[in-house]
Order: C-alpha cells, then structure tokens, then sequence
C-alpha cells in the first residue's frame, strides 16, 4: 500500500508526525511526504520538522505565497503532476488549508482515494476561508477521521455516509503526548507568572484599528502579568504598519517565531492564554491552562463545552474581566475530550491498513 500525506502549512506538521511513525511500523506500507510549501519559512518549517521527528519531504513544491486563488490553483497543477507520477493508494490531507483543498480536488478528479484527518470540524462562519475548506474537503473525501464526536455529528447532518465517518480522536495530542517530557523553555526573561499570547488571523492583525485595540489592552494587561509574545510574520509585518514599537519592558515581551517544543513548554507553563489559534485552544485544553480566544467562533467547541477554552470575540472589556478571574485563580480548566489520549493515529493507521474492519473510536447512542 502507498500512502502519500500532504502537507502545507506548520498546522499540518504536528499532525502529520504521528501519523508518519505508526505507519512506519506497518507491514506493506510504502509513504511519501509531499510538502506543497505554502507556508515557507526557516523559523516555522525546518525547525518543526527537525523537532518533531519529520523526514525531509519526498516532494517539494514551493509554491509560496499568494492569494486564496493562486494559491490553490499553483498547489493544484504541481501537485497534479507528482500524484500522477506515482498513483498512491490513498492520499491522507489534513486540516484546513489551502492545500488540502487543492489536493482534494485533483484526487477527487483522477478518482485517488482521499482520507481528510481532522473532518468534521465547523465554525458556521463561511467568512473564513478555512470553513470553506473544511466543507469542500469533506464532500470529496472517502474516508473522514474526526478528532471528536461532534465532527461526526455535523458530517451526518451533511449528508456524509456515516460509514466513511470514524472518530479517531486527535492526532495533534498525539505529538503532544509523546514530546512533552522533551518541551523546554525558551530562554528569554521570564517571570514568575506570565501569559502566552499568539495572533496571526486576518480578522485580528489585518485591520489597523483592532489590531491597535488588541496591542493596546495587552499592554495594559502586562502591568498585573506578564505578556509574552512569540510574533507571527504576519503579525509582525502588521505591527510595523501601524508604527507599534517593541517595548523596553520585559513584561511585554516579544520574541521571534519559536519551535515547537518551546511553544509547547510556554503553554504548560502559562497562567494564561490569549490566543486565535485553533491548534492552541486543543493543545490548551489538554493542558488544563485556561484559554481566551479572540474569535467570535470557533470550529472547535469541544475545547469550549468540555475544555479550558473561552471565546473572547473582540470585546476587550470581557479579556480584561476574563484574565482578571484568571489572575484571581478561578479561570476555566475544562477536562480533556473523550480520545484525546495520545492513540489517534494508531487509530489511523489500523483504519487504513483494514487490521479494525468496523467502526473505530466513539460511537454516538443510536
């Protein structure tokens, strides 16, 4: 069995590890890692691959950046030619990005098996670029994994057959589970008591004002905790448009993008966390450290209904009231969703390889 994964973005990396080491284990498994290079950059790819464990990818695209549109149509066309090059059994693309949805569409079209980890996840926000992915991505594929129970629900009511539906769990606690032990602290300043703070959506950074009102009552938050901020590029480019200076107090601290074990060991360690990651308010969850994310939904509301995670949307006086409790020791610590033990992509794997012929994972009451 050939089994090609497909990958874009730092999203994708922590999900693909896993699934890379179980299959490795498998009889007759033959992989091949496609990295589309939609997101390219020595401070958010090597480092990650060299962390978690990831081999150097059979293909390289290089496709880089541009707009929702050339981008997806550059992914598709190069990656038209290295599927056609070797027809695998089964292509594996995950999440949400632009390359998953582009590398959907020409496996659909050349009738290659699609399996979508991470189905079933909604925000009901079709806004989002990503929300679009996740719907086109889901029709197309021939086998959904979900990491929770809720992705099964809103495929189902898509009209999504439940028997290409499988709750696996998550495989992004897989790489968390497995690389904790090994998570260290960046050594930057620390105090004693201090809040991560990740930003890099569009809604957030893109538009001058609420990136300002964002900045703005972060830094007023820092006198009572500190604030440490590992900048997105993004971020950082925006940042610099609207004329925001880095201060000369550590309690704000700003660092450059981190790898992956240093991300991971800020969040342990955090009292809070301000956020608009979508992998953060997982990974959060699982850690028990209350998150506040800065989106008016979230395609995750596991991490919500039964995790640390609280939306915070764009009202900066519900962050302060928030991080206030947070402070005060009552902030959210939620429990960890039901297969989000570390297992998934084992889960993955014996799908895949037809060693469990039934219906893995969780299975809703009739």
């Amino acid at each position: 069995m050939h089994i090609l994964h497909v990958v874009g973005a730092r999203p994708n990396f922590m999900k693909v590890a896993p699934v890379l080491r179980v299959l490795q284990q498998r009889d007759g498994v033959r992989q091949t890692l496609l990295h589309t290079g939609q997101h390219y950059d020595a401070n958010m790819s090597d480092i990650f691959f060299q962390q978690l464990g990831i081999p150097a990818p059979d293909v390289f695209l290089g496709v880089g950046s541009g707009s929702h549109a050339q981008q997806t149509a550059q992914v598709m066309m190069q990656f038209e030619k290295a599927v056609l090059a070797d027809r695998p059994d089964w292509v594996l693309v995950y999440g949400d990005v632009n390359s998953t949805v582009a590398a959907a569409l020409v496996c659909a079209k050349l009738r290659i098996k699609i399996a979508h980890v991470e189905a079933g996840l909604r925000s009901y926000d079709r806004e989002m670029p990503e929300e679009l992915n996740r719907l086109v991505v889901d029709q197309l594929a021939d086998l959904l994994l979900t990491p929770s129970i809720d992705g099964d629900a809103n495929l189902e009511r898509e009209g999504i057959p439940a028997n290409r539906i499988h709750c696996v769990g998550n495989v992004m606690i897989d790489t968390l589970v497995r690389l904790l032990p090994q998570a260290k602290l960046p050594d930057v300043p620390l105090q004693e008591s201090f809040a991560l703070v990740t930003l890099h959506r569009p809604s957030n950074v893109d538009e001058p004002e609420s990136l300002k009102k964002i900045l703005s009552t972060l830094q007023g938050l820092s006198d009572r905790c500190q604030m440490v901020f590992p900048v997105h590029p993004r971020t950082r480019t925006r940042m610099a448009d609207i004329g925001f200076t880095k201060p000369a107090d550590e309690r704000f601290l700003l660092l450059e993008p981190l790898g992956y074990l240093e991300c991971l060991a800020l969040q342990k360690h955090a009292t809070a966390i301000v956020t608009d990651s979508g992998g953060i308010q997982e990974e959060s969850t699982y850690l028990g450290v209350p998150c506040l994310t800065l989106r008016e939904n979230t395609e995750r509301p596991i991490t919500i209904h039964e995790g640390s995670n609280q939306l915070i949307g764009t009202d900066m006086d519900k962050l302060k009231v928030e991080f206030d409790k947070i402070l005060c020791g009552s902030g959210k610590r939620g429990r960890c969703p039901a297969l989000w033990e570390g297992r998934a992509s084992e889960r993955i794997a014996d799908i895949l390889t037809g060693v469990q012929t039934q219906k893995s994972g969780l299975r809703r009451a009739a």
